[in-house]
């Protein structure tokens, strides 16, 4: 693995455990960034990590967040 696939995969798993968390877990109960309580360093990746087909963070079309289990 190296060096951008850890940062990234150490990205998701944060952010996931965030959504998880407050109990954003479908599409449904999805939250906002600030809902979410993000850092600078998880937002700046958010958009990076979320969407995409195998992606286990999930980003709705009116940009709320969730964790698809």
């Amino acid at each position: 693995m190296n060096g951008f696939s850890g940062i990234a995969f150490k990205m998701e798993e944060s952010i996931k455990a965030k959504l998880v968390e407050i109990g954003a877990t479908t599409k449904t109960n999805a939250v906002t960034i600030q809902d979410a309580n993000l850092d600078a360093q998880e937002q700046n990746w958010l958009d990076y990590i979320a969407g995409g087909l195998f992606a286990r963070v999930k980003k709705t079309e009116d940009k709320r967040y969730y964790a698809s289990r």
